[in-house]
């Protein structure tokens, strides 16, 4: 048997028999971002679809001086209720997401024919009061062009007149397709899995057995140094892919869970499209453990090691978060980002888009050449005594 695939063997076993690490690396970390990601988004779910069917409570402060608007907003199946005596501190302190305020020249100008002015009293801030006041703000938009219609009906004017250009909006886009706003952490968790699964193993076969003062007597043996760590690089690397087809299985079933569908979008994963993502992301295994394994070799211990690692596991956040800040149609050059491509592709694939070729080819080539280079930096540190140095 060659020496790389004994150290791989024995690596391997070892970190199975942990039980903890082994259930942090294959369990926790590729399980948690999905769980609490179809938990979030069924919450929100149903918490819109409940505001969206619930009657709208609206205190109305000045109700006296529009009988009319009061009268409509009735019944259309609004509840009207009595105004608090200041309508901002109210809604500042979450007693009411609304207040409608109709000052005292609405009379005077509704007589007049002149456009009168009513005032939303509202928190932007709040997501969840959002729903409330879209739905107020159509309901006195139609009564506004309700009154209009009459008006010019009045003076024997066609109401068609006062719109000139009618706009018809078509959609073209799908169920699947708008999931891709619901969907734009999935890349960066997928891609975070790669480096949870991998950290504990690369930690352990550098610092780790370098402060158990195994490593030395592994690296005087007459065995190439870049068997020895292609051995634990791809150990590494087996756990970091583990780690990632287990999240992409579990985004499968819980997509399942999540009843999108209420809400117009349809969350499901096929399993063309998820064998497809789990092609996109196996480079990224080797990257992770090409990378993890060099920072935890420069480490001078244990507890170093695991401060860098922790911080290195934000790398992957950059590209999803650039995607979800300023979404863009990527160019064919950007696929060949690693990280940013994957990223890209994860998306294309989740709102049911075809992927060419030449960018899936282009990202995993990319992906694999980078993670090259830092194997054979991890090469040359496995060449300096000074690894086996604790300390």
């Amino acid at each position: 048997m060659k020496p790389w695939i004994t150290v791989y063997l024995k690596e391997v076993r070892e970190n199975a028999r942990d039980r903890r690490t082994l259930a942090s690396a294959l369990l926790y970390g590729p399980l948690i971002g999905p769980i609490l990601f179809a938990l979030m988004l069924s919450f929100m779910i149903g918490q819109q679809r409940e505001r969206a069917a619930e009657p709208i409570e609206l205190p109305v402060l000045g109700a006296e001086h529009a009988p009319n608007l009061v009268r409509y907003l009735r019944q259309q199946g609004v509840r009207v209720q009595d105004p608090p005596g200041d309508a901002e501190a109210a809604v500042r302190e979450q007693r009411h997401d609304i207040v409608l305020k109709i000052p005292e020249d609405y009379p005077q100008r509704w007589r007049d024919g002149r456009p009168a002015a009513v005032e939303l009293v509202f928190d932007a801030s709040r997501a969840q009061t959002r729903t409330v006041v879209e739905r107020t703000r159509a309901l006195l938009m139609q009564f506004s062009q309700t009154v209009a219609a009459l008006r010019l009906q009045a003076r024997g004017i066609t109401p068609d007149l006062s719109m000139p250009v009618a706009v018809v909006d078509r959609d073209v886009s799908t169920e699947q397709s708008r999931t891709g706003m619901l969907m734009s952490m999935m890349p960066y968790l997928l891609i975070l899995s790669a480096f949870v699964g991998g950290m504990y193993l690369a930690i352990d076969t550098t610092s780790g057995e370098r402060e158990r003062q195994s490593l030395e007597p592994l690296l005087i043996t007459p065995v190439a140094r870049w068997q020895i760590m292609s051995g634990k690089l791809l150990a590494t690397a087996t756990y970091a892919a583990a780690s990632l087809l287990i999240c992409v299985a579990a985004f499968v079933v819980s997509f399942g869970m999540i009843p999108a569908e209420r809400v117009g979008s349809a969350l499901q994963l096929p399993l063309s499209s998820a064998l497809l993502i789990g092609v996109v992301v196996l480079p990224i295994a080797l990257l992770a453990a090409a990378t993890q394994t060099v920072v935890a070799a420069m480490a001078k211990s244990f507890r170093e090691a695991q401060t860098y690692l922790q911080f290195l596991i934000i790398l992957p956040a950059v590209p999803s978060l650039i995607l979800v800040v300023h979404p863009m149609k990527p160019e064919l050059w950007m696929y060949w980002l690693p990280l940013f491509g994957q990223s890209a592709l994860i998306t294309d694939l989740v709102r049911g888009h075809a992927i060419a070729a030449g960018a899936l080819l282009g990202c995993s080539l990319s992906t694999v050449l980078t993670a090259a280079l830092f194997a054979l930096l991890a090469i040359r540190l496995y060449r300096s005594e000074r690894l086996a140095i604790s300390g």
